[in-house]
């Protein structure tokens, strides 16, 4: 039987990928430091676009973490931050890291760009969101497969339902 709530983190991934693209070729377009509007709405555009990857990115994690029964990290200072370290864990004798490597990597550069973004936004510099657009390629190109891998973990089959041999129940 398919666990419904697979439907909801499936269009978060697709969301964030969409978002995270879009300020790639935003980013290609060109932006400029210049005071005049036009170059204020493309560097505005790009950040909306990288915040909202960031937040449907987000979104997809918490409802992941719901599905397999664990609390989401404590509130605080550094949720976020909680939030990324928590899906590059592995549970022991429960589950796989839900993200690892270069896409968690690049998973967590969105969400340092995601605070310049709430916080900084007046002090955004051009010569400095390389890494983050780099993040946005990797996760724009990636993220959609690597979840679809860990629901396939989780599972024990490949159309997000809970097939023999799954360890999700839909709760513990």
């Amino acid at each position: 039987m398919t666990d419904a709530r697979w439907l909801e983190v499936d269009d978060d991934i697709e969301s964030s990928a969409k978002h995270f693209r879009n300020a790639a070729a935003l980013f290609d377009e060109g932006l400029s430091a210049a005071d005049d509007l036009p170059s204020y709405k493309g560097r505005m555009a790009f950040m909306q676009a990288m915040q909202a990857g960031y937040t449907s990115l987000e979104g997809s994690f918490e409802r992941i973490l719901e599905i397999l029964g664990e609390e989401k990290p404590t509130s605080g200072g550094d949720y976020h931050a909680q939030v990324v370290r928590r899906i590059g864990r592995a549970i022991r004798d429960d589950r796989p890291a839900i993200l690892t490597g270069t896409l968690l990597h690049a998973v967590d550069e969105a969400r340092r760009f995601r605070h310049v973004v709430r916080k900084g936004y007046d002090d955004f510099d051009l010569a400095k969101i390389g890494a983050a657009v780099d993040a946005a390629r990797m996760i724009s190109t990636g993220i959609q497969d690597a979840i679809k891998r860990f629901r396939e973990t989780m599972t024990g089959d490949g159309d997000g339902g809970e097939g023999l041999g799954g360890r999700v129940s839909g709760g513990r």
